[in-house]
């Protein structure tokens, strides 16, 4: 799995946006472009991004994980969700699904699971990706990375809380939360 220094691998895949209309979603970490949705052209150069992956979609635990990373829009990071499914499954899942109806970002297509197979976060004998989480600086860098087994859901508080003491500038200690003094 790409880890902590790596820089996060470069993709242009088919998504399904907020509003549910398909385009695509691309991070272009060589020349330093990110954009949510290139038929809008809503670039996020300078932001951090959370990229997180789910197995499948039309699934139990996938959509109570995509609502509550919906959080992270109200952080001002750039979010998006990735699975092996389809465009189309995507926009048909969020068309029927109340839970994850109203999600401010895309969820990303990647099928073929060629994106996730350069992250090393696939799972060949269930044939999906990990639970995988990516906070990613505005250099493109990535500054943490975890996953979970396919059955256990992430805990969105602990994304958020991670995120805020990457982006401090201090030495955090453990549990450290907005606000609480820097060690050392």
């Amino acid at each position: 799995m790409l880890g902590v220094g790596n820089k996060f691998p470069d993709f242009d895949l088919p998504s399904c946006d907020a509003d549910n209309n398909l385009g695509r979603t691309r991070f272009i970490s060589s020349t330093g472009e990110s954009v949510v949705d290139a038929a809008e052209k809503e670039t996020c150069e300078d932001k951090w991004h959370v990229f997180y992956f789910y197995p499948k979609d039309f699934t139990f635990i996938c959509p109570t994980e995509i609502k509550e990373m919906d959080r992270l829009v109200d952080e001002n990071v750039h979010v998006v969700g990735f699975s092996g499914d389809n465009e189309f499954c995507k926009l048909n899942w969020k068309q029927n699904n109340d839970i994850i109806k109203d999600i401010r970002h895309p969820l990303v297509a990647d099928t073929g699971l060629i994106l996730s197979e350069k992250l090393g976060i696939v799972d060949w004998n269930e044939g999906v990706c990990r639970r995988a989480t990516f906070i990613v600086d505005q250099n493109k860098i990535i500054q943490h990375a975890s996953e979970n087994a396919l059955d256990t859901g992430r805990s969105v508080d602990e994304v958020i809380r991670t995120l805020k003491a990457l982006q401090s500038g201090g030495l955090t200690a453990c549990s450290w939360n907005p606000g609480d003094d820097f060690v050392g």
